[in-house]
């Protein structure tokens, strides 16, 4: 029986972090109001910080109470699973909303995707970036490339609970793959330089390459990735070291 046919039981007690949303006194009256199931349970909001509170240094506008629904439920699973396969070593639920959830939405500030159709994160681990900006763009359609099979069953379930429709999940090697896309998007892999190629192999013609890396690591891309137009790099907000780093791939090479 794969972890996707598994009853809940499995992952033993059910545990559910709980975050004051926009003019709503409690998650059980938000979820009923956005449609989305969310895991049972019995705690209570206090004064913690909303979501939208968390998120706002990394986005210009405001969520929706939907939108926001997504999240925290995306959380809840993230949580849920994350106590039997390692998705992620962050453990605070609020960190986690700013550095995977804050981070992904940052990037996805800085690449116009109302003007793309198609999104491939590379690498996708846990989704990040590929599915939040999925939740927010749902006109995008996005394919997660995830080869380690735990990983991919996770993103097939938080693809599934979230009710998100034109997601794949390649659980295979993208150099063995045919895909390709207007934006390509990576963070935290291993083997920068091997993977960079890799990457932008996946990109069309004049496609843009999202990377969420270190600050130091954006000359390296720029020295393996000659043939792209590099943005200067993005600062993300909170952080010290980490930039985001976007690149276009030249239809033709650059002139002096």
């Amino acid at each position: 029986m794969s972890v996707l046919d598994a009853p809940s039981g499995l992952f033993g007690e059910n545990r559910s972090w709980v975050f004051a949303f926009p003019n709503s006194t409690s998650k059980k009256s938000h979820a009923s109001n956005s449609g989305i199931k969310t895991p049972s349970t019995s705690a209570t909001t206090s004064r913690v910080r909303s979501l939208d509170e968390i998120l706002l240094p990394f986005i210009s506008r405001s969520l929706d109470a939907e939108t926001l629904g997504k999240f925290q439920l995306y959380l809840d699973l993230l949580l849920k699973w994350n106590a039997r396969i390692n998705l992620t070593a962050v453990r605070d639920p609020e960190e986690i909303v700013q550095r995977h959830f804050g981070e992904s939405l940052f990037a996805g500030e800085q690449l116009a995707l109302q003007a793309a159709s198609t999104l491939i994160d590379f690498g996708s681990g846990a989704g990040f970036p590929g599915l939040p900006i999925k939740i927010v763009a749902p006109h995008l359609r996005v394919t997660l490339i995830e080869s380690q099979q735990k990983k991919a069953t996770f993103l097939r379930e938080v693809i599934r609970s979230l009710q998100l429709d034109n997601v794949g999940v390649y659980a295979g090697r993208a150099e063995e793959s045919s895909l390709k896309s207007q934006i390509v998007t990576m963070r935290a892999v291993e083997k920068l330089e091997t993977a960079l190629p890799i990457a932008a192999s996946l990109l069309d013609a004049g496609g843009k390459l999202a990377l969420l890396i270190g600050e130091a690591q954006s000359e390296i891309a720029c020295g393996v990735l000659p043939k792209f137009d590099w943005d200067k790099p993005m600062p993300i907000p909170g952080s010290r070291a980490r930039v985001i780093s976007v690149g276009t791939r030249l239809e033709q090479p650059k002139l002096p």
